[in-house]
């Protein structure tokens, strides 16, 4: 009922028609999910242990996608060793590709992980939850979570052939002389345009966007996609958009794939955790995330519109409920045009890659 009355008042805010709602929606789970498992197979010399480690041993999730040449590049966070304990592990970013975008071919070894240029950053929590964008210069940025098991960075990488990329460092290292760079961040969404079946950053008033955080959406701006600054509040970085008391978002609120312009507004797809105590949605397991869909102004980023109250996607299947978080994960960070549907590539249980489909 509550999805139903915010559509009402979607329809009425921006005047669409009853097929133009703001919100992508449809999705599937098919009976193939998941798509994507551990595989100890997979072996590379780490140059920081000098050892051949089975970096995909333990998991693999929470997964970045982009359309190139009609085949989806898929980059999963892949964990090694699985006797450590939930976080202490070593994470890799590997490469993946598919023609069909259901049956992925993995590059033996991973494309970003800890190495003696980023020791302090990645070191030894390592490169997690990646999400990618086209530039409009045909570079490819990367953002990425650096976790050297003290304090979460959100931080960037580029590549001009999603193989080799350079490592940027932080995003927020030089905003204000540093003053943010060691203030917990992760998950960046950088604001993106669909052109055929890519999603390419774009400027708004100037400036690239980026939505990032996790107890409360946080936003930043950049000139080169590189260097991050982001928006305040006095001492503490701004949020634009809150957790809500009651809701399925009630204890986090973390983007997801790459924002989308759409006629309406920009896109944000986020995952929202739900609280473990009093102030949790009575409706969905507590701890549980389910991902969300927010709406925010064309020509003010950080002017937040609506959000749905209830959400799109939620954990169902067994693998989703099972694994290293089993109180449920649909952790969305790619979302992809492809062959004329939507494909939605997600984290189940920080265990394995999902999928779901929609019709475009």
């Amino acid at each position: 009922m509550k999805k139903f009355y915010l559509y009402l008042i979607a329809c009425t805010f921006f005047a669409c028609s009853e097929d133009k709602t703001p919100w992508l929606t449809g999705f599937q789970k098919p009976d193939f999910n998941p798509i994507m498992t551990a595989d100890s197979s997979y072996v590379f010399a780490d140059p920081l242990s000098d050892t051949l480690v089975a970096w995909q041993k333990a998991d693999v999730f929470n997964p970045a996608a982009i359309v190139k040449n009609d085949t989806v590049f898929m980059f999963f966070r892949a964990e090694d060793n699985p006797k450590a304990y939930l976080g202490g592990r070593t994470s890799r970013i590997g490469l993946a590709w598919s023609t069909d975008g259901m049956n992925f071919n993995k590059y033996d070894r991973p494309v970003v992980y800890p190495d003696s240029t980023s020791l302090q950053w990645d070191y030894p929590g390592g490169c997690e939850d990646p999400r990618v964008v086209k530039a409009p210069d045909g570079n490819y940025i990367m953002t990425y979570t650096s976790w050297n098991q003290d304090v979460a960075r959100l931080s960037v990488a580029s590549s001009r052939d999603l193989k080799n990329w350079t490592k940027h460092g932080p995003a927020l290292l030089n905003a204000f002389e540093g003053k943010f760079v060691n203030t917990w961040s992760k998950s960046g969404s950088i604001v993106t345009e669909r052109k055929g079946d890519e999603l390419i950053a774009t400027k708004v008033n100037g400036k690239y966007w980026m939505y990032f955080g996790e107890r409360g959406v946080n936003l930043a701006h950049s000139e080169d996609l590189i260097n991050w600054t982001p928006l305040t509040d006095g001492d503490n970085l701004a949020i634009v958009m809150e957790t809500r008391t009651g809701y399925f978002d009630s204890f986090l609120t973390e983007p997801g794939p790459p924002a989308l312009l759409t006629e309406q507004g920009i896109l944000l797809i986020y995952n929202g955790k739900n609280d473990e105590g009093d102030i949790a949605d009575p409706n969905i397991a507590k701890g549980t995330y389910c991902g969300g869909q927010a709406l925010f102004d064309l020509k003010d980023p950080s002017k937040f519109i609506m959000r749905l109250d209830t959400p799109f996607i939620c954990p169902t299947l067994p693998h989703e409920t099972t694994g290293q978080y089993a109180a449920g994960t649909t952790f969305l960070e790619a979302l992809v045009p492809f062959q004329g549907k939507w494909f939605m590539y997600y984290g189940t249980a920080d265990s394995f890659v999902g999928v779901a489909v929609a019709e475009q």
